[in-house]
């Protein structure tokens, strides 16, 4: 389950079961899995089902079914986040005490709103209504109120200083998690964000190669900080190009696009997919 060869490569494929793949997940599936091959290493399979509002069992059975499928063998056990939470109420715990959380109770209609609130690489960035509460309003309206956990970014890049991240294709990447603003580390709704779980779970997994795709490049800024932070290991970043349909969109669930599972049905070779995913081209059966 967890590397103990100090030099052997470890990747991983971290899915979250909220539907079921398709040839975007599995193209960097195969990349991750490909990677730790050919290096000797290991390739592991995380489920990243943390939200409780989507995730559902028949979705992770279709995900071992559909890396099966395709050929892919993993390493060990298939980890899920969802056994994991008192790791990260333990990382909340370690920022907490250093002074670097607060609690949020703003809707994200709330946030949205508010006419001050400058865009960053996810969107609205956070105006710092709750940061500024009274502290007496604070801890009555935590006893009543949900709310969600924020790091305070600017004390946060105070105390790690300068950071960087490697990335294969871009290099030695200067980390800038300011642009982002108070990101939430723990939802309303669920434990731990992804940028929190992901980081946690890459440094106990011993992950040495992140294989991933370029849209999340931007949220490294984030996983670097809380690396630092939280004293983890920082892995190598592979950030690749991202799969498009024949309209040049980007393939994803909520865009119904087709299914590893509907390809399945419709009679496709495994083999010729996978083949036509390693030359990075979307599968044409």
């Amino acid at each position: 389950m967890i590397s103990t060869d100090v030099g052997a490569v470890v990747t991983r494929f971290a899915p979250s079961p909220t539907g079921r793949l398709h040839a975007g997940h599995a193209f960097s599936a195969v990349r991750a899995h490909d990677l730790a091959r050919a290096r000797g290493g290991r390739f592991l399979l995380r489920i990243e089902d943390i939200d409780p509002g989507r995730s559902r069992a028949e979705f992770v059975a279709g995900i071992e079914e559909d890396l099966r499928w395709l050929g892919l063998r993993w390493d060990g056990e298939a980890i899920r986040q969802s056994a994991r939470l008192g790791a990260y109420r333990a990382a909340l715990g370690a920022l907490g005490a250093a002074g670097l959380l607060y609690p949020c109770f703003c809707t994200r209609a709330d946030i949205a709103q508010a006419a001050s609130a400058p865009h960053g690489p996810e969107g609205p960035v956070y105006p710092g209504t709750c940061r500024v509460l009274d502290p007496g309003l604070r801890e009555q309206r935590m006893e009543r109120e949900p709310h969600a956990w924020r790091i305070a970014m600017d004390r946060a890049v105070a105390q790690t200083g300068p950071l960087f991240w490697p990335d294969s294709g871009a290099g030695e990447v200067a980390a800038d998690p300011l642009r982002f603003g108070d990101v939430v580390l723990a939802r309303k709704d669920a434990p731990a964000s992804y940028h929190l779980a992901v980081t946690v779970d890459d440094a106990w997994q011993r992950v040495t190669d992140v294989v991933r795709g370029a849209d999340l490049f931007e949220a490294t800024h984030i996983h670097r900080l809380l690396q630092a932070l939280l004293g983890l290991p920082t892995p190598l970043y592979h950030h690749h190009a991202l799969l498009v349909d024949a309209g040049g969109e980007r393939l994803a669930k909520r865009r119904g696009s087709e299914s590893l599972a509907d390809l399945r049905a419709r009679g496709a070779d495994p083999v010729v997919l996978v083949e036509a995913l390693r030359r990075g081209e979307m599968p044409s059966n």
